[in-house]
């Protein structure tokens, strides 16, 4: 058969070094999936629905980046078909873009007669389908002829890969994609994302302000952790003796039990006014938004500089020395600049005091039991071992909580959609082998049962604890909080353990007194499994001391 349109795609994404390919197929769409049948080499996951191969997607470009953070940045595609399918994907790359993940996602369109106020009457059309992306992916490029789509393609990966990385959307209509073409075959697609590197002079006058603090301040945030900037972050920690905070975004950053760590109790006011406290605070990888911020409360009363790579978040919340630029590359510049200072105990008493405070106020709201589950969770998992979590109560608590190290930890609070769980864990078990856990409460898990057929049927090493507390339980709190009782949290929901086992999946119905025992057998079972844990959690209250 001869080469179309679609061959040029799977030829160019290969040649820009993709080796998995998530897609779902659609009408207009068949001319990539007739391509990807044929292509040596390039794996392809599918998935039940387009939100969740979206996730995935994510789920595998995070896990990418974990496996190697300083080497090329892996771009994950994404292929979906025109209008409805390409539409379901929106939420999911709103994720991505929050988070800075890597996404090419790859639509087909109407045939281009039907383009730019031509012909109209197609299935699955929209006037412009494009508008819908554009306000939630860094770019949008459209392939109307074959010879496009090479350079399309190349313009999109160096986009997604380029700091701040994100999801970048790539349309291509069912005619060019069906059509023969006398291109030669794609072999060689060179692709150089600029490196973002910092101002000399900004990083001077960084330099100048951080050896002049008394008493430096760092918080690192997703920026960090996406840009492989952990030895660079230590370092300049260390030269300093400055504490550092984690974002949410960053945890796995910093070492959890480095005797400079602060960890990442941000919605607690302790925290918050470490932070405030520093006469120098320097912000690496975060816009400082509402959750980094508790919420805004956060008012530094000293200097701040801010590293980040998005320019449209420096200084968008507090004013600062603002670096544009990758994190890894301004913090190593910064580590290389700054004066060592000599240990004297005073920055690590400081972290102890401030994680005494915490830990005296977690014991005075009786939630031995929420941080006993947690730890539980925490030690099951074998070294390395990656988690993707939901929005759930159990998974509010892990962004302040869960220890990285050795675990990296997922979620999607950067968006903040229910439903990541499940499906960003099959994308990283695509990617590393598993084993990886996948954690949801019962509402959470609704939006995902179908890919419990995805996981049988790529035999993909993922254990998923579903928390079953009746309902939307982190809306039940805010809820009751805001108004004394709860309205649409409660639900009906199915035996899970039949319904796992009904896929042919291993399944357990757990306890808060088991549930460490059966999550380790389960995470050291090859393939899919799933471990049900009935119990109703609370989440801690934080402290606001504010004058």
């Amino acid at each position: 058969m001869s080469r179309i349109g679609g061959d040029l795609v799977v030829e160019t994404l290969r040649a820009l070094g993709a080796d998995t390919v998530f897609g779902l197929p659609g009408q207009h769409a068949l001319g990539l999936f007739e391509a990807l049948r044929r292509a040596p080499g390039l794996r392809l996951v599918s998935a039940r629905v387009e939100n969740n191969l979206a996730f995935a997607a994510d789920g595998h470009a995070r896990a990418r980046l974990g496996l190697d953070p300083t080497g090329p940045v892996p771009v994950t595609p994404m292929i979906v078909s025109t209008g409805p399918g390409a539409l379901l994907t929106l939420s999911s790359l709103q994720e991505s873009m929050a988070a800075s993940v890597p996404v090419l996602g790859i639509s087909s369109q109407v045939p281009a007669a039907g383009l730019g106020g031509g012909r109209h009457g197609y299935l699955h059309e929209l006037p412009d389908q494009q508008a819908s992306f554009r306000d939630v992916v860094k770019s949008v490029h459209l392939a109307r002829t074959a010879s496009q789509i090479p350079t399309a393609l190349r313009a999109a990966w160096e986009s997604a890969a380029t700091a701040p990385y994100g999801p970048v959307w790539v349309e291509i209509p069912q005619d060019v994609l069906l059509a023969p073409v006398a291109l030669p075959a794609i072999r060689s697609v060179p692709a150089a994302p600029a490196p973002l590197k910092p101002l000399p002079d900004l990083v001077a006058e960084a330099v100048r302000l951080l050896d002049g603090a008394v008493n430096p301040v760092i918080l690192a945030g997703g920026g960090v952790a996406r840009a492989g900037a952990g030895a660079e972050l230590r370092a300049l920690a260390e030269a300093l003796r400055a504490p550092v905070l984690c974002t949410f975004g960053g945890k796995g950053a910093f070492g959890w039990d480095h005797p400079l760590s602060g960890q990442g109790w941000l919605e607690d006011w302790h925290s918050t006014e470490f932070l405030a406290g520093a006469d120098v605070l320097l912000v690496a990888g975060s816009g400082l938004g509402e959750l980094s911020s508790n919420y805004h409360r956060f008012a530094p009363r000293g200097r701040v500089i801010q590293i980040e790579a998005d320019p449209g978040k420096l200084e968008s919340n507090h004013p600062a020395l603002g670096i544009h630029a990758d994190a890894r590359l301004a913090l190593a510049e910064l580590a290389a600049g700054v004066t060592a200072r000599a240990a004297d105990g005073k920055a690590e008493a400081a972290v102890a005091e401030l994680l005494a405070k915490v830990r005296a106020r977690l014991a005075g709201q009786s939630l031995d039991l929420e941080q006993r589950v947690l730890a539980d969770v925490r030690a099951a998992l074998p070294p390395g071992t990656p988690s993707f979590w939901d929005m759930t109560i159990l998974g509010y608590w892990a962004w302040s909580a869960w220890n990285a190290d050795g675990a990296p930890m997922h979620t999607a609070q950067g968006a903040g959609g229910l439903g990541y769980g499940l499906p960003g864990a099959l994308g990283a078990a695509a990617a590393t082998g598993g084993p990886v856990l996948a954690v949801s409460g019962d509402g959470g898990a609704m939006y995902g049962l179908g890919e419990l057929a995805t996981a049988v049927q790529h035999g993909l090493d993922v254990t998923w604890l579903i928390v079953d507390d009746g309902g939307y339980g982190i809306l039940r709190e805010y809820l009751t909080g805001a108004f004394g009782h709860t309205t649409a949290t409660e639900l009906a929901r199915p035996d899970f353990v039949a319904l796992a086992k009904a896929f042919g999946i291993d399944a357990k119905l757990s306890s808060v007194d088991d549930i460490g025992a059966d999550l380790a057998a389960a995470l050291r079972a090859p393939g899919p499994s799933v471990v049900v844990l009935p119990a109703l959690l609370r989440m801690f209250a934080p402290t606001h001391l504010e004058n």
